[in-house]
């Protein structure tokens, strides 16, 4: 890598507060905030919204939907529509 063209990357703790999820990674992100991490040393946090713990797909908890089923309430409300 080039020298001085790159940002500075350092360990940050990214923590998903809604299911209590969190993992070390590198980042060139920053926060004003710490944690103390389980290796005993202290790294700046960041929380997200959305992880791999809570996002649906990854946790098989997503909804699938019934587009047959829709469609044909669409047609009982209004009608078929006819030619076009």
């Amino acid at each position: 890598m080039k020298p001085g063209i790159h940002p500075d990357d350092h360990p940050v703790v990214f923590r998903d507060p809604s299911v209590g999820y969190a993992f070390l990674t590198r980042s060139t992100v920053t926060s004003d905030r710490t944690v103390e991490w389980e290796d005993g040393h202290t790294y700046p946090v960041v929380d997200v919204d959305v992880s791999s713990a809570s996002h649906p797909f990854w946790t098989g908890k997503g909804r699938v939907l019934d587009t047959a089923g829709r469609v044909e309430k669409f047609h009982r409300r209004y009608g078929t529509g006819g030619t076009r």
